[in-house]
């Protein structure tokens, strides 16, 4: 719809146009062929959790969204070997392991280890022979009591932090996030120049 005192438009169609004309009108059975198939999904998969396989917890790239925290493709080599588990065994108990990720943090290390063994823990992992148990495997009554969790596995919550309110102080008023950004940027930029400028000026 025209927006304030804008002219009304002539609309130039090309002979045809209607031809050309791209509708959605399936969305309504697409969205119930997608539930449908979510379904037939959890009943085959049961009694795995029907929303797949355990994810880890990833910063989000870019300056712009890299204080969110969302799921990521599959937990490293490293992290699954620091909570003691095989790469391939782990694929085998709903745990999804991408090898190419690379840690580049040891609190993004640590997060995730901790995350797999709270997983650990909450596993009740049914027994392939029940005549030979083995160390993993769950107990009886806790194979009786389980129930296919329908929601996320271990869901990813925001990192939030409250502050109180409170008056400024004279330090926090004469701060400027833009200027502490720009600062540290330029001061991992330089890092390199300076120290071969201070090892040149030891040097003589």
């Amino acid at each position: 719809m025209v927006h304030g005192n804008d002219v009304l438009h002539h609309n130039h169609f090309r002979k045809k146009w209607q031809f050309m004309v791209k509708t959605w009108f399936n969305q309504p059975a697409r969205k119930e062929r997608r539930r449908q198939a979510r379904k037939a999904k959890a009943q085959r998969i049961a009694p795995r959790p029907a929303s797949g396989p355990l994810r880890p917890i990833v910063n989000c790239p870019t300056f712009r969204y890299n204080m969110k925290v969302r799921s990521g493709r599959g937990f490293s080599l490293q992290e699954v070997r620091a909570a003691g588990l095989n790469p391939k065994f782990a694929r085998t108990i709903g745990i999804a392991v991408d090898h190419r990720r690379r840690n580049v943090s040891v609190e993004g290390l640590q997060r995730n280890v901790a995350r797999l063994k709270a997983y650990k823990a909450k596993l009740i992992l049914f027994p392939l022979n029940p005549a030979k148990p083995q160390a993993m495997d769950a107990k009886a009554d806790d194979i009786k009591k389980a129930t296919q969790l329908r929601r996320p596995v271990l869901p990813i919550t925001q990192r939030t932090k409250r502050l109180k309110a409170h008056e400024p102080t004279s330090s926090e008023l004469r701060y400027s996030a833009f200027h502490a950004i720009r600062q540290h940027r330029a001061n991992a930029r330089l890092y390199g120049k300076r120290l071969k400028a201070r090892r040149a000026a030891a040097a003589e």
